[in-house]
């Protein structure tokens, strides 16, 4: 008996976990049909790209110097052991712009925009308010959804660029500054193993990185319910189901390009 209970709680979780799943890609699919559909409401994109990309800024400059610092110094920590110290900087920009970029930039945004996003949305949910869009004859989905999704996806590539010259640069400071680099030569070494593939495939993590960020904070919050107490819950399951996403992603991303 023990053992049908077991089977039987173990069923019931992952019936749960998949008709979750399955509620989340078809309104992965309705968002992304609502982006390529009229009417759209480029105030309301625009607004999005601000509090996305421009808002977003400080925290993913500052993550990325200081992760270009550290890796920097840990680098050379450990390659100073088998004398490779000319490999700090081909190691400091292949890292920051394959990985450490997207991967952080993603999971940044997650936390600050994510969240926003799933509290918005959510108390707008509780509040009745996505009702009253329905009463007014606005598809939700058009005026809430899309222009998140769309600056989601447009904006997250931006900013992974932006931390991506940020962290290579914080590489340089700590190299040239504390470790006693020649500018030149780190310049060169930098550049010399920096391959186009490279940059593009953290751009195209991003870009998948930010849709997931949209679609996770808004379908949580478009599906909360219970007041303060579910919005709460929404918004933690937003960021952390968001993240989660990113870092699933990022591995099968990269297999695709480099496996």
């Amino acid at each position: 008996m023990n053992i049908l209970k077991l089977c039987e709680k173990v069923g019931h979780f992952t019936l749960l976990n998949l008709a979750k799943l399955g509620e989340i890609i078809i309104f992965a699919g309705n968002s992304l049909v609502s982006c390529f559909t009229p009417p759209f409401y480029p105030r309301l994109i625009l607004r999005q790209f601000l509090q996305i990309g421009y808002f977003s800024l400080p925290v993913v400059g500052l993550t990325a110097i200081f992760s270009g610092a550290v890796l920097a110094l840990q680098s050379y920590s450990g390659f100073s052991r088998f004398n490779a110290e000319s490999s700090i900087a081909t190691v400091v920009v292949l890292s920051i712009t394959r990985e450490l970029g997207p991967v952080l930039a993603g999971l940044m945004v997650a936390g600050r925009v994510g969240a926003s996003m799933a509290a918005e949305i959510g108390t707008m949910k509780v509040t009745e308010q996505i009702d009253a869009l329905r009463t007014l004859s606005t598809n939700p989905f058009k005026y809430l959804i899309a222009p998140r999704v769309i600056a989601g996806v447009l904006m997250l590539p931006f900013l992974v660029l932006v931390a991506d010259v940020i962290g290579v640069m914080g590489g340089y400071l700590v190299s040239v500054h504390s470790l006693g680099f020649s500018p030149g030569p780190y310049i060169n070494s930098t550049f010399k193993f920096l391959e186009q593939i490279d940059v593009v495939s953290g751009l195209v993590k991003s870009a998948f990185f930010g849709l997931v960020i949209a679609i996770m904070g808004c379908y949580f919050g478009y599906t909360s319910r219970g007041g303060a107490e579910g919005v709460g819950i929404a918004t933690t399951n937003a960021v952390v189901s968001a993240s989660i996403a990113i870092l699933l992603l990022n591995y099968i991303i990269t297999g695709l390009f480099f496996g």
